[in-house]
Formats: structure tokens, sequence, C-alpha cells
């Protein structure tokens, strides 16, 4: 199926010369997107004032307009081997990047723990539900809180309808185990410590969770939200299937099988194990490789090799 015939042709044929007037009037150097219906009129008045496209995805399955605006895109840069197949088709130049994310080596695991007051030697697990559907993380905690104070300590993001209800599940552990949960109603500026210091998380799967975890090759335990075109549950599968995450269907999900994925924190040689997996999908200089390809696309230098990009988005050195 073409663009036009996906597009409202009356509302096309009126944002195309709209975003050509601004782009003609800008002379941008290179375009960068992540696709989506709203890009496209820019991308086809791009197109004849030859400014140079740069796309980018990070799920798996890429959506239908991802599907559509790639057809318009000068190269194209993806998280996934399998999805920058599907998009370039054609032969179009496609680059393994991985997900930009924030310097996930910003702060080290002494400065993480130290910021949020967790012991050196303290077995942690994370817990965080995104800003979709955490009721039913909420209420696994709450269920499972005295069971998983007994193997290590819990850093876990409520939202702020849920906060109080967490303070008073902490309240009701004994005094001793009270300091082992630490509930949140948002990290904002400490959610990279949290997750530098932990040793397990588990949360959802969002392109950018999952390409954090990985640069920090931390083993997850992860519960895809289930709608969304189902995206999550497809980014998860890869990292499951190689042995760096447990994926458990939102379902399934509720405080025994909680306590089951806590009792990784109790066992280091499947951690490491998982971590080793994980490591192999780290690409902590993900926005590096992508910035990377814009600046050749906006200087007109030939894009970087294959090998390039990918010491790039390692952060390896040469």
């Amino acid at each position: 199926m073409s663009v036009h015939a996906i597009l409202d042709p009356i509302r096309l044929a009126a944002s195309v010369p709209q975003a050509a007037a601004i782009l003609a009037r800008e002379r941008p150097a290179a375009i960068f997107t992540t696709g989506g219906y709203v890009a496209v009129p820019t991308l086809m008045a791009a197109a004849p004032l030859r400014i140079p496209v740069v796309l980018w995805d990070g799920n798996v399955v890429p959506g239908r307009a991802v599907r559509l605006t790639a057809r318009l895109a000068d190269a194209i840069a993806v998280s996934h081997e399998v999805t920058g197949r599907a998009l370039a088709r054609g032969g179009k130049p496609w680059f393994l990047t991985g997900t930009p994310i924030r310097d996930v080596a910003a702060i080290s695991r002494e400065e993480a723990r130290a910021r949020l007051e967790l012991p050196v030697d303290a077995r942690v697990m994370l817990i965080f539900g995104g800003s979709q559907a955490v009721r039913r993380f909420n209420a696994a905690v709450t269920d499972a809180l005295p069971r998983l104070v007994e193997r290590g300590h819990i850093l876990h993001v409520t939202g702020d309808d849920a906060y109080a209800e967490a303070l008073a599940a902490r309240a009701r552990l004994p005094a001793e185990l009270r300091p082992r949960y630490r509930p949140y109603p948002f990290l904002r500026d400490d959610m990279l410590p949290a997750l530098v210091a932990a040793d397990l998380v588990v949360g959802r799967a969002g392109s950018s969770t999952l390409a954090e975890v990985t640069a920090l090759e931390i083993p997850s335990v992860i519960v895809p939200y289930p709608h969304a075109a189902n995206h999550q549950t497809a980014n998860a599968k890869v990292l499951a299937e190689a042995g760096g995450a447990r994926l458990i269907p939102d379902e399934a999900f509720d405080a025994d099988v909680l306590v089951e994925a806590a009792d990784l924190l109790v066992d280091d040689s499947a951690r490491a194990r998982m971590a080793d997996a994980a490591r192999a999908f780290g690409r902590p200089g993900a926005a590096e490789a992508v910035a990377e390809l814009v600046m050749a696309a906006a200087e007109r230098r030939p894009l970087p090799d294959a090998a390039e990009i990918e010491r790039l988005s390692r952060g390896t050195a040469r």
C-alpha cells in the first residue's frame, strides 16, 4: 500500500507544500526521523530539495507508519537486525546501531549505591512498571513484600497514586526489614543511579528500558505491556531467547511469580549467565553511532561502513 493510499489525500496535498516552504526557508542539512504518519509530508517535501533523511526505529517489529516512512529515507538505523532487513528492502543502506540512551557510564556502581544509601554488599532488585498498567506491578509487590525483603533490598517505583499504600506496606514489615524496602513515587534524576545499583531489574520492555539494561549488563525479568500492537513482547522475546532475561506474560505476573524472580538475587551463577547474554546486546554508544550517520548525511560524506558503526555503538576504542 502506498503512502498516498494510507493518508488523507486532501490533507497530504495541503501539508506537503507547507512542509516544502518551511524546508526551503530553513534549508536543513539533513532530517532525522523516527517515522510515523506525521513525518510523511516533511519527508516527501525533502526529496525534491535533495535533503537527506536518516530514519531510526527501535522495535523488533516496525509499525505500519514506520514501514511507510522508511521508503522515504536515505539511510536506516535500527536496534535489531531483523528490523533492518524488513525496512531496507530494495538495497537501501541500513545500520545496526542499537537504541540511543543516556550515558550509563556517568556514575559508578559505588557512587550509585552511596547516592541511594544502599549497602555496598546488598543484593538489590529494581522494580518499575512504567507509566502504563503499573497497577499490576504494585499489587504484586504489596502481596509479595514480606518474602521479597528476605531476599534483598527492593527499590520500587510506584507512581503517585500507589505511593501511600506502599509506605503503609513498608510500615507493616518488621522494623529490622523496613530499610530493605524503598518505594518511590518517581525516581526522575535517580533512575540511572537505581539502574546502576541494581543486581536485577523487573520491568516492562520498552526499547529504551531494554537498551539501558543491556548496556549495563543487568539480568532482567521482563513483563511486556500487552497492548500497543504488542511491540514490547516482540522486543522482549529477542533478549529472553538469548538468555539475557526472563519473559513473563502480563496476565501471569503476580506475587508468587515476582518472588520466584527475586530468587535470582541469591543465585549468583544464574545472574552471571544472564549478564553475559545481556552484554552481547548492549550498545551503550548507540547515540554516537546514530549521530555519525546523521552528520555524514548532513555533510554529504559517504556513510560510514558497518564496522565503524559497530565500533561506535559498542562504545569500543579503535
